[in-house]
């Protein structure tokens, strides 16, 4: 996610298979077989959602085909629900204190999930809700369920959508449709991942898995989704889209009355624009284009067949998901927007296809959209952005807001690995995940070197797709690409212990 406050805070501060086989041969190892591969052994989501624009609600059945990939054997299995954040009451809230004018328009709304009929392979099960902040759906198992076993899941549910500039929620504009089903929580380390949703960042972690879904609503609606549109079927005053992904970490919707659209392909890839307000449409489509094939030059090959950008109201700059990115109306100029455009769909790399705990990592998503940013001014000078201008401006804020925080806060806490919810504001945050971020992979291309500091880039990327990453995983890639050895550097600059200083 690329967050308004990243530019404006304070007003004064200015799986192995995969591995395995891409590294042995990977000029041979398409982006099709990528997708192929990563599909095969996930866990598949097929959905069926009905939407009524008068209660600004959703009615949703799913069935989902769920893939033990532990090395544990279930009894259940857990499912994140995260609407329930936006409900009355709720513990974690959507948004800061400082935000809740900006993002409530029109007065505080809520939202919800509530689940019903719950069925594992066609039998009735009492299920329960729970979780830090009845955010999560415990499903009980008929029988123990096996590594590499499969068990199929299926619920009702009625999503109430709130009125909110969110990447959930509903404006005069449109209607975002982000993590707003049951989706299930990844099993790690013998418990499933249950935290909970914050203000701070990004609160999603998933695995990846296939999705058939469909979606019935009136006529006069556009659906910007997730995935490819399969079929369109109209009857009276109602359209249904059938969607198909594949090997994707969730799946997201955004549909206006609003919508305009406009497309192009770059390198075999269908990149569409929806846009409502926006005056320059086709110089936006043209930096998603140059975007997409800077990216693939640089990194390596965007696997999917399509791209949605997509203006909407937003609190933040914009948000990220699989095949779909959203960029908010509400940017304070057109160089902010086009700036937004490229960090988003930076996120297609770095969290899209190379995944992150973005609970507790979030730095390395985050820190790698931005620097990505400086990359594609590099290589579009007709930006008239540069490094220099860029990771000067980083430094001098980030010193600045060092030194404010540091006379607010006792024991200011610069470490980048924390949990979302251990950031005491949504600022130390931002300049932690976002701004040290940009200063530490700068430094590391002065330490390494250009030339290795790409290949690192390039390494990370084709080793690690559609998988999880860590700080181990990045020091590797990059201890391999430059023969150096850098698990000092990353530990210093994450755990807090770097001393950054004014050049």
């Amino acid at each position: 996610m690329s967050k308004k406050i990243r530019y404006t805070i304070y007003g004064a501060i200015s799986v192995v298979i995969i591995a395995l086989i891409c590294v042995f041969a990977f000029s041979s190892c398409g982006t099709n077989n990528i997708i192929k591969i990563a599909s095969k052994d996930a866990t598949n989501y097929n959905m069926e959602l009905i939407y009524n624009d008068d209660t600004k609600s959703l009615f949703g059945s799913a069935e989902v085909d769920y893939i033990n990939s532990s090395q544990d054997t279930l009894n259940e299995v857990f499912f994140h629900l995260y609407p329930n954040a936006f409900r009355e009451g709720a513990k974690f809230k959507p948004v800061s204190e400082q935000r809740m004018n900006d993002a409530y328009i029109n007065g505080e709304s809520y939202g919800s999930i509530q689940v019903k009929n719950v069925k594992v392979n066609d039998k009735d099960v009492t299920f329960s809700i729970g979780g830090q902040d009845e955010d999560i759906l415990i499903v009980p198992l008929t029988s123990q369920l096996y590594p590499n076993s499969r068990t199929t899941i299926s619920f009702e549910f009625d999503v109430t959508i709130p009125n909110i500039k969110h990447r959930f929620g509903y404006t005069d504009s449109a209607i975002n449709l982000g993590n707003f089903y049951p989706i299930a929580c990844v099993y790690e380390n013998g418990a499933f991942d249950t935290s909970p949703y914050s203000y701070n960042g990004d609160p999603f972690y998933s695995n990846i898995s296939n999705y058939k879904v469909k979606i019935t609503l009136q006529n006069d609606f556009v659906v910007a989704s997730t995935g490819e549109l399969e079929k369109k079927e109209s009857s009276d005053d109602k359209t249904t889209y059938s969607y198909s992904a594949q090997a994707v970490r969730d799946f997201a919707m955004s549909i206006s009355k609003n919508f305009k659209t406009i497309s192009d392909k770059v390198d075999g890839i269908n990149i569409n624009y929806y846009y409502h307000s926006d005056t320059q449409p086709e110089k936006s489509l043209e930096t998603a284009i140059k975007s997409v094939s800077t990216f693939n030059d640089l990194f390596g090959k965007y696997p999917y067949n399509v791209l949605n950008v997509v203006e909407t109201s937003f609190v933040h700059g914009g948000m990220e998901f699989p095949n779909i990115v959203f960029i908010s109306d509400d940017l304070q100029s057109y160089e902010e927007y086009t700036n937004v455009i490229v960090h988003e769909i930076a996120h297609q790399w770095w969290y899209g296809v190379v995944g992150d705990n973005q609970n507790e990592n979030g730095y390395i998503d985050e820190g790698l959209a931005e620097y990505s940013c400086i990359l594609f001014y590099e290589n579009n000078p007709e930006y008239e952005m540069t490094r220099q201008e860029i990771v000067g401006n980083d430094l001098k804020s980030y010193l600045l807001f060092a030194e404010i925080y540091g006379d607010l806060f006792d024991n200011f806490d610069t470490s980048m690995d924390r949990k979302l919810t251990d950031y005491n504001t949504e600022p130390e945050y931002t300049y932690m995940a976002y701004v040290k971020s940009v200063l530490m992979f700068d430094n590391l291309r002065q330490l390494i070197g250009d030339n290795d500091f790409m290949k690192g880039l390039k390494q990370f990327y084709s080793d690690n797709q559609m998988q999880f990453v860590t700080k181990e995983t990045l020091t590797i890639a990059f201890e391999s690409a430059s023969n150096m050895p850098l698990t000092s550097f990353f530990d210093s600059w994450i755990d807090g212990t770097i001393v950054i200083v004014s050049q």
